[in-house]
């Protein structure tokens, strides 16, 4: 698996990480005090958490002042939408191959 797709899913993998890029998608542009407000884990933490989905390039962020907004671009989910889509393919292959064999077995 190419490192775009390991970074995505490493980062995807953490609940609180998902929980915050699921809310930027849902809701819109947020700051990280409104981020924090419903997060459940300090504003440390959600800042990290942010840094690190802004490396993996799930999201992106504008100043305005003194504040931070962030906003999710689902569009970089483009690499793990490939991914499944190439292994339903080989599983509905495998899967039509097995029921071939069963058919033939029955006959």
């Amino acid at each position: 698996m190419p490192d775009a797709h390991d970074m995505l899913f490493r980062t995807l993998a953490d609940p609180t990480r998902r929980a915050i890029f699921e809310r930027l998608c849902r809701d819109g542009e947020l700051t990280v005090g409104a981020l924090t407000a419903q997060a459940g884990v300090s504003q440390p933490a959600v800042s990290k958490h942010l840094g690190v989905l802004k490396q993996a390039g799930l999201v992106q962020d504008r100043h305005a002042g003194r504040q931070t907004h962030y906003s999710a671009r689902p569009g970089a989910l483009g690499p793990l939408l490939d991914w499944t889509s190439q292994m339903a393919g080989f599983w509905e292959a495998r899967f039509d191959d097995l029921e071939n064999l069963l058919r033939r077995m029955d006959q």
